[in-house]
C-alpha cells in the first residue's frame, strides 16, 4: 500500500502536494493537549495532524481546514479509513472561515517560502508558498479563534522564526515554548517548533532541543520517546 503505514491508521498522499513528513509527525506528537478539548488544523492536508491529535485525544472535538480540492479529497479519504470518523473537515481559504466557538488548540504546517524559486506546480505553490497565506494573515487568523487560554502551534524553518515572530507580535500573539530541532548534533537547527498564547497571559518562554539522529545515524531516544505512539518501528 502506498502512503505512510502509522500504528493506529494510514495516510495516502498520492493527491496532496505535501507529502508525509518529519515536520508534520513532530508537530502532531508535541502539540500540547492538556485542558484541550476543541482544535483546529489549518492547511490539514493529507489530515496526518488531525489524526495525529484524534489518537492522542479521541473525545477532541477536532477540525481540519483545507483550501485545496485534492488535497480535501485525501483527508476525508485517509479520516473515512481511520478509527475516527467523527472529525470535521471544512474546503476553503481559512481566511473565509468562521466559527461559533473559539479553538482551545489551533495547529499549523504552513507554507513558508517567501523569497524562494516559485514551482511550476500551482497545487505545490499554494501549500509551500505564503503567498495565499501570509504569516501575518494566519497569525491574525489563529489569535481570533483562540480560546482566552488557547494555544496555536506551528512548526517552521528556523530560517523563517524572525519573520513569524514579527507577525506573532503584530497579532498579539506571544511565544511560551520553543523546540529547537537539529537533524543531528554536528549539524544547525533546521526546524523550530513554536507554542504560542495570547499576549496578556504571564508565562515565561520555555526553550527546549530535539535532536533527531543519533551519531549512528539512527533515530534518537529523545525522538522516539516523543513518536513512539506513531511509527511502526518505535
Amino acid at each position: 500500500m502506498s502512503g505512510f503505514t502509522f500504528k493506529q491508521f494510514h495516510i495516502n498522499h498520492d493527491k496532496c502536494a505535501m507529502k508525509v513528513g518529519t515536520d508534520g509527525i513532530l508537530l502532531g506528537a508535541w502539540a500540547p493537549l492538556e485542558g484541550v478539548s476543541t482544535a483546529l488544523d489549518i492547511g490539514t492536508g493529507t489530515g496526518l495532524i488531525a489524526l495525529m491529535l484524534k489518537q492522542r485525544a479521541p473525545s477532541l472535538v477536532i477540525t481540519g481546514v483545507e483550501i485545496d480540492n485534492d488535497a480535501f479529497l485525501q483527508a476525508k479519504e485517509n479520516i473515512s479509513a481511520s478509527p475516527w470518523q467523527d472529525l470535521n473537515l471544512w474546503q476553503g481559504d481559512i481566511k473565509e472561515f468562521q466559527a461559533n466557538t473559539a479553538f482551545d488548540l489551533i495547529v499549523s504546517n504552513p507554507p513558508f517560502f517567501n523569497d524562494s524559486l516559485k514551482s511550476d506546480n500551482a497545487q505545490r505553490m499554494t501549500a509551500r508558498h505564503t503567498d495565499g497565506l501570509s504569516f501575518d494573515s494566519l497569525c491574525a487568523k489563529a489569535a481570533s479563534l483562540l480560546s482566552e487560554k488557547g494555544r496555536f502551534c506551528v512548526v517552521l524553518p528556523t530560517t523563517e522564526l524572525s519573520r513569524f515572530e514579527r507577525a506573532a507580535d503584530n497579532a498579539n500573539l506571544k511565544i511560551t515554548k520553543k523546540l529547537w530541532v537539529f537533524t543531528s548534533k554536528k549539524k544547525a537547527a533546521k526546524r523550530v517548533l513554536l507554542c504560542l498564547a495570547h499576549n496578556d497571559e504571564l508565562q515565561t518562554l520555555v526553550e527546549e532541543e530535539l535532536i533527531i539522529h543519533g551519531e549512528s545515524g539512527a533515530y534518537g531516544t529523545a525522538y522516539k520517546q516523543l513518536c513512539r505512539d506513531f511509527y511502526l518501528n518505535f
